[in-house]
């Protein structure tokens, strides 16, 4: 099987599974919550926050923007100064609802431009000058895998395995479910027990990858049927597998998504546009799949990505690295609204915005409030955000 189809994190593959009622009020007394989902959405590249929540209102946008900025007349208007994309107007229903909330400022001190350490910063849930091995999922996670019997800790169905990457995640990457039933069945397994401990561990993650495969079988075959029309490629199908394994109530902590292609350095508006449509249509369409199923309530959606855009334009009709960003929650528990200062672009620090939330704690409400871990050293002390009902 391709490297794509199965990731082999900590003990290798995971299996699925479905947790009687006995089984979740179990896992709530040991201190989390197995019926709840948390849906994280990697924007990969650096996505230019500016134009995706627009300060239509503040000339200074418009003056340092002359060839990119959104047009007063086009945005999906939420207050009086502030709107999205004319793209993300698919939103408007979530933010009406009161489910969609807006954490502006996002970032960290001592900014990093670099896509990869910025990312690695991000997965991690470190400092700009600490240099961490594991996601921050897995850190979260796996020290509490004692606490509750579950049997898949992470799915990544894009992009890299980042936050959940670490010794001890059970997690599985699969693009493609169909295809990884159909691979794993055709598997060759060995019975034998080797001496040779890498060949042990080889067959081992064999079996795992096969139970791991009929576990998959059952979960789909109980899934309800998701009717919402979801956009179409790569980052649509996605969203479309996400909302069946959370209608099926699979018990999987984290369901982990990927949309690359923000950093436009190059004439923006276009592609910007196309990629805030997916987004804007695909988040939508996997609000209207959990609703339908009862599980908008059990699901918690988070956008990252490594850094913001420069505040001015570029020579080049783009944006170059910035830092700080806004970033979208969304979920049937959300506090809808805008949370953290709008950004201030008369107050820049070398022309980037100064961030006014520390990403941490973005985290810190998904492990601390959504999951019920009351104790987690993984955030450094930064508190939770009051932006979820529970």
């Amino acid at each position: 099987m391709r490297r794509r189809d199965v990731l082999l994190a900590g003990s290798a593959a995971a299996a699925f599974s479905l947790l009687s009622p006995a089984a979740l009020a179990q896992a709530r007394a040991a201190g989390w919550r197995a019926d709840r989902t948390l849906v994280l959405v990697e924007l990969a590249g650096g996505n230019d926050g500016l134009n995706t929540v627009v300060p239509y209102a503040d000339p200074v946008y418009q003056r340092l923007r002359p060839g990119i900025a959104i047009k007063r007349e086009t945005v999906v208007q939420l207050d009086e100064r502030l709107g999205l994309h004319p793209s993300l107007a698919p939103l408007g229903a979530a933010w009406k609802a009161g489910d969609l909330a807006i954490v502006q400022g996002v970032g960290y001190e001592n900014p990093n431009r670099s896509h990869f350490r910025s990312i690695d910063i991000w997965d991690t849930a470190s400092g700009s000058n600490r240099f961490l091995t594991e996601g921050w999922v897995a850190r979260v996670i796996g020290a509490s895998r004692r606490q509750a019997e579950r049997l898949a800790d992470a799915v990544v169905l894009g992009g890299g395995s980042g936050p959940v990457s670490g010794s001890g995640l059970r997690a599985i990457a699969m693009a493609d479910p169909q295809r990884f039933l159909r691979q794993a069945q055709g598997m060759k397994v060995a019975e034998a027990r080797p001496a040779n401990p890498a060949l042990a561990h080889l067959i081992k993650v064999q079996h795992e990858i096969q139970d791991t495969a009929k576990e998959l079988r059952l979960v789909l075959a109980r899934a309800p049927e998701v009717r919402a029309a979801f956009p179409a490629g790569p980052f649509g199908q996605q969203l479309r597998v996400a909302a069946r394994l959370i209608a099926a109530k699979a018990v999987v902590p984290v369901v982990k998504l990927a949309l690359g292609g923000f950093d436009t350095h190059a004439n923006q508006p276009g592609p910007h546009a196309n990629l805030l449509r997916q987004l804007g249509e695909g988040l939508a369409a996997l609000r209207t799949a959990l609703a339908e199923t009862g599980r908008w309530n059990d699901v918690l959606v988070m956008t990252y990505s490594e850094f913001g855009r420069r505040v001015a334009q570029n020579g080049s009709n783009g944006t170059d690295h910035g830092t700080a960003a806004p970033h979208f929650v969304l979920g049937g528990k959300v506090k809808g609204g805008f949370h953290g200062p709008a950004p201030d672009l008369t107050r820049l620090a070398d022309g980037d915005l100064k961030h006014a939330i520390d990403y941490r704690s973005l985290y810190a409400t998904a492990a601390q409030t959504w999951w019920g871990f009351a104790r987690t050293g993984a955030f450094a002390g930064h508190a939770p955000l009051p932006i979820l009902k529970v």
